[in-house]
């Protein structure tokens, strides 16, 4: 059984972050745990409240599963505190955490700020180093790699940069311009570009934790690098293009297109 472990905040509305994780890990057919960083009261409308863990109880329950099912892979979402983000660095460092994928959830699509400058500095020093593909999406990378990205020759630059600061792949996510959802991966100064439709649907709540949990739970089970991010963009975008439209909002992904397609040999 391949085995995959979530480090993030809980989704009330059930769209993103811990909850949308553990369904896309679920049907990829590896076994999903949880490390929840925040509570968060929310739905497709937006968020109204967040209430943090402390570091403490986050790094109880990273002893918890590490001590006794050992994930073959981790996924990081948002964390908003330097404190967790420490505590997060120190237990993957303790128990030598493999196939860390982190997904740097820095700016919202409205574009506000969603973590302190001293979060992100935690976070680039701390956690950064330690993961093995960092997937920022077109604002995020400006951040990282402090500059303006408005073209796709600027998202090769933008990834080149932020390799040669942290050593670690690079899936810079295309989707905020053009008439295109395509994807930059870059690995030790190789390039693949990932090409993707773009299509007419604002369901896309919790498109990014669902791309980077496809991605480690495809690492869990033995794909390469490439193999696991070209697999995880093909199942997002079935996931998008399965429109589900819940909610009065902008609503969540349907994660389980693949047990749709099947129902007919379930057994109820």
């Amino acid at each position: 059984m391949y085995k995959a472990l979530t480090i993030a905040g809980s989704d009330s509305s059930g769209g993103a972050g811990i909850q949308a994780d553990i369904k896309t890990m679920t049907v990829h057919g590896v076994y999903a745990m949880s490390a929840i960083t925040a509570l968060t009261a929310q739905n497709t409308m937006g968020v109204t409240g967040i209430m943090e863990v402390s570091p403490e109880f986050l790094e109880e329950q990273l002893d918890c599963i590490f001590t006794d099912i050992e994930p073959d892979a981790v996924k990081i979402g948002m964390v908003s505190s330097g404190r967790l983000i420490c505590s997060i660095a120190n237990k993957l460092k303790q128990y030598n955490a493999k196939n860390v994928v982190v997904d740097p959830v820095m700016v919202a699509t409205s574009g506000s700020r969603l973590i302190s400058e001293e979060a992100i500095s935690v976070l680039k020093e701390r956690l950064f180093p330690l993961a093995c593909l960092l997937t920022p999406n077109i604002p995020e990378a400006e951040v990282i790699a402090s500059m303006k990205i408005e073209k796709k020759e600027d998202m090769v630059k933008a990834s080149e940069i932020i390799y040669s600061q942290y050593g670690c792949p690079v899936l810079c996510k295309g989707g905020h311009f053009g008439d295109d959802a395509d994807d930059l991966l870059y690995i030790e100064g190789e390039i693949h570009w990932l090409t993707g439709a773009r299509f007419d649907n604002p369901n896309t709540h919790g498109t990014g934790c669902t791309l980077s949990s496809a991605i480690a739970a495809n690492l869990a089970k033995g794909y390469s690098m490439v193999e696991a991010v070209q697999l995880a963009k093909t199942y997002v975008a079935k996931a998008i293009a399965h429109n589900m439209k819940l909610g009065k909002g902008r609503g969540p992904l349907n994660h389980m297109w693949k047990m749709m397609q099947c129902e007919d040999n379930f057994i109820y």
